[in-house]
């Protein structure tokens, strides 16, 4: 049976310019157009797990502007449950500014009211969140809220009776005990020497440390993304008992458009995956082929594949 997924995280608006290239500090340049996109965080993994066919409840905050209640509307269409989204009088929506180049992309984000997703949201809507077994929740909200929902979570249930995923993106040092607290950690390359400077400061002076050390030394728990060249983690060695085997999960090669939204699109398809009861290292391969196709097209959510779509990946690679 299907495992109903919650995300806990951001909704945001995209702007969307497309240039030749991304602009140097100081610098302006021309766009070539401008695109106004749902996006954010929290709801583009919402998207991208509930387009495949998860069962999706999302929670955020969106303010009562031009953007806010559109952007739920648009959430409901995707077959997302929408009931937990508090729309705030007098509060901006979160927009994120993104100027997309060469397949690349640099964004900029403002929260407006994805900074009200705090601990006073949390108690408001906690029932509601423990009605889903995998929990995706995402760095898009303030760190605190973060933090206090996650043990909030451990401290509800017994023996780790849910699966929390954590998308620390944007990325900041975290706690040894927080971190144990999650399944399954998800930064990119960049991120993860972010999220670990504090707890591996030995193995982290100047910030270059293998992705490889890493993942061994948080071997099945943490994922580090690494663009096309798919996904790193830490698993028993199934050849050799008590021995560690680090993997490299390939990503799939397509005709890349826009990069915006592939890590979203990794994270919805990655708690899919475990939402259906997949193994670890065959949600990773499934993970990497949504995120290979969101890349084909513009946008974040626009891009983002249906089951049919990435089965017909997995069967044809």
């Amino acid at each position: 049976m299907m495992k109903r997924i919650a995300v806990i995280g951001s909704i945001n608006m995209d702007l969307s310019a497309s240039a030749d290239r991304i602009p140097r500090p100081g610098e302006s340049i021309l766009a070539s157009s401008l695109l106004y996109l749902p996006g954010g965080k929290g709801a583009n993994q919402a998207v991208a797990a509930a387009r495949l066919g998860a069962m999706v409840t999302i929670f955020g905050c969106v303010g009562d502007d031009a953007f806010g209640p559109g952007m739920v509307k648009n959430l409901a269409s995707e077959g997302i449950d929408t009931h937990e989204i508090e729309i705030l009088s007098g509060t901006p929506s979160g927009l994120a500014m993104i100027t997309v180049a060469e397949g690349d992309n640099a964004i900029t984000v403002v929260p407006g009211a994805n900074a009200c997703v705090t601990k006073d949201y949390i108690d408001r809507h906690f029932e509601k969140i423990l009605e889903n077994e995998i929990l995706l929740i995402v760095a898009e909200i303030p760190h605190e809220t973060v933090d206090y929902l996650i043990r909030k979570i451990r401290a509800a249930e017994a023996g780790g009776a849910r699966c929390i995923i954590f998308n620390p993106a944007p990325a900041y040092p975290l706690s040894e005990d927080l971190i144990q607290l999650v399944d399954y950690l998800t930064p990119n390359e960049h991120e993860a020497r972010i999220v670990l400077s504090d707890v591996l400061p030995e193995v982290l002076p100047d910030k270059e440390t293998p992705a490889e050390e890493l993942v061994r030394r948080y071997r099945g728990q943490l994922i580090i993304t690494c663009g096309s060249r798919g996904v790193l983690c830490c698993t028993e060695d199934d050849q050799v008992s008590g021995s560690l085997l680090v993997r490299q999960i390939p990503s799939f090669p397509v005709e890349v458009v826009d990069t915006t939204g592939a890590g979203d699109t990794f994270n919805g398809a990655l708690a899919y995956a475990l939402a259906r009861g997949l193994r670890f290292t065959d949600s990773l391969r499934f993970a990497n082929a949504a995120a290979a196709l969101s890349c084909t097209k513009k946008g974040a959510q626009s891009g983002m594949p249906t089951l049919a779509m990435v089965e017909r990946l997995l069967l044809d690679t």
